[in-house]
């Protein structure tokens, strides 16, 4: 069988760089289109890389020339103005599916986030749950699944995935707080006791339930999954996992979970802290989805568990820590601004 071409929108992100690695590596070709250039030497010469907008039309339509399947990956994410989240998320999402339907091409997978269950009451979540997106972000997730909908109507195969947040190589953003506390022998604060359970998910994991939808038959992929870790305990136990890979005897410690996030809804305000609603109202809850049916269906097995996937993360961002020295921004490729919460390092 012929090596089939995938076109990976954001594919200069995260989990862009990480899924062209792992097609590659399955003799695959690939073609990445980014708002950001491409600047992996790895892949240098490997692919072919378009620097341009989702939101434009030629420059949808002149990637996805000679491509057999759309990994639809590109987002704008939540620290990012709020018009352009909803025109990312939405009208993105709507350019993308629209070319790829004219072009007759029968398969687009789109990254969608287990943001859109927003602040929820009961777990785990089901994919038949309702979807109440928080803050803009979460509200244009909502939406861009919406315009999935719509083409799968007209006949096109549109595989969505939620998946929970996801570490690996190349992350950093807000788990590069964790990291550089960790490195730097210190005790890392989070709100409430820790003892809820919290799932996440490794990047490789993430490419695998990607594979699957890109290569099982259309019949069996043409749904909604939510992808996460198997194994996963408390926000506690998993973070304090990090801090003793880093052998510094240090501890998590508990914040009263009312009084910080008043204070934390107040930086958020004034732009002195990265840390949005999303996060710091649901981080001391419970928030695990059932990967059930992506296991029934798919054959879903995820390798890592929520302290191992931190973990090799960690273990990447202390080999890698040098490149972002007074490096900080609003992806997930670079360190979260941290604003006050720098200050606040000095204490624990």
């Amino acid at each position: 069988m012929s090596p089939a071409v995938y076109l990976i929108t954001g594919g200069a992100g995260f989990l862009g760089i990480n899924l062209t690695r792992y097609l590659l590596a399955r003799g695959q070709r690939v073609v990445v289109l980014d708002i950001a250039p491409l600047d992996y030497p790895d892949v240098a010469g490997r692919v072919r890389a378009i620097q341009g907008d989702v939101r434009d039309p030629q420059t949808v339509r002149s990637a996805l020339e000679g491509v057999d399947i759309v990994v639809h990956a590109a987002a704008a994410l939540p620290l990012y103005d709020p018009a352009d989240i909803f025109s990312t998320e939405v009208e993105g999402t709507r350019v993308v599916l629209e070319e790829a339907f004219q072009k007759r091409i029968d398969r687009a997978i789109h990254i969608s986030s287990t943001a859109v269950y927003g602040i929820p009451d009961h777990h785990p979540l089901l994919e038949t749950d309702p979807l109440r997106g928080v803050g803009p972000y979460g509200k244009a997730k909502v939406q861009a699944e919406q315009v999935c909908e719509e083409y799968r109507r007209q006949g096109m195969c549109v595989p969505i995935l939620r998946p929970k947040s996801f570490v690996g190589p190349e992350r950093l953003g807000v788990f590069a707080l964790l990291y550089e506390w960790a490195r730097d022998g210190k005790n890392f604060p989070i709100l409430g006791r820790g003892d809820n359970r919290y799932q996440l998910l490794d990047v490789e994991d993430l490419c695998q339930a990607i594979w699957l939808c890109a290569t099982l038959p259309r019949e069996v992929v043409n749904d909604t999954f939510n992808i996460g870790a198997k194994e996963f305990g408390t926000l506690r136990s998993d973070f304090q996992a990090v801090l003793d890979y880093a052998g510094h005897g240090r501890r998590i410690i508990s914040l009263p979970e009312k009084p910080a996030i008043l204070i934390l809804r107040l930086l958020e305000w004034l732009g002195l802290s990265p840390l949005y609603q999303w996060i710091y109202e649901t981080v001391g809850k419970d928030s695990y989805v059932s990967i059930a049916k992506a296991e029934e269906r798919l054959g879903f097995k995820p390798r890592y568990s929520n302290r191992e996937a931190l973990i090799r993360n960690y273990q990447w961002y202390l080999e890698n820590a040098d490149r972002f020295n007074g490096a900080s921004g609003i992806t997930h490729r670079v360190p979260w601004r941290q604003g006050l919460l720098r200050a606040a390092k000095l204490f624990f």
